[in-house]
């Protein structure tokens, strides 16, 4: 097996996780004060209509991850928000032992250092931008090894020097 399909292997399994995690991690702070309805704009307080007759009886951390999600909602493109409903109907389907795994392999990421993060994401984005039925074909040959050999794979990709950069030709 290549060095670069090693690479991408281990992408596609980080990447296998919903977006929405992200969400789902993001943790609310009760200590900090609470946002009034009357400070939300017109556009935030229809948006959050549901919430208006027990708005004050809500968490001041609730307030607030409400109204950021809805000045995050609200400046997005209509393609965004079809892609975050998409993500968030995906959320809601999973398990809560499926949910758990997730919210488990996010904090492992944000547990690692920047550069390996960045590192993570750019063989995400390789991943990504594969066809289809390649990234399938990565999946499933992910799915058949052995946990040992997963492992080993994981550990390789954490201890590989970073690659060089490429020198211009004619130097």
């Amino acid at each position: 097996m290549s060095g670069r399909l090693k690479v991408v292997i281990v992408a596609a399994w980080l990447a296998l996780t919903p977006p929405l995690a992200v969400e789902a991690q993001q943790p609310t702070v009760d200590t900090a004060p609470g946002v009034t309805w009357e400070s939300l704009a017109p556009e935030q307080q229809q948006l959050l209509e549901r919430f208006r007759p027990d708005w004050e009886s809500l968490p001041p951390g609730k307030q607030q991850s409400l109204a950021r999600g809805s000045e995050r909602w609200l400046s997005m493109s209509p393609e965004q928000r079809e892609k975050a409903r998409n993500r968030f109907e995906n959320w809601r389907e999973l398990t809560d032992e499926q949910r758990e795994r997730i919210r488990d392999r996010w904090q492992q990421f944000q547990d690692l250092p920047p550069d390996e993060q960045e590192r993570i994401r750019r063989n995400f984005h390789r991943f990504r931008s594969l066809p289809p039925e390649r990234r399938e074909e990565l999946r499933e040959r992910w799915r058949q090894l052995t946990p040992e050999q997963r492992q080993q794979l994981r550990e390789r990709f954490r201890t590989r020097p970073k690659p060089r950069p490429s020198q211009p030709p004619g130097r």
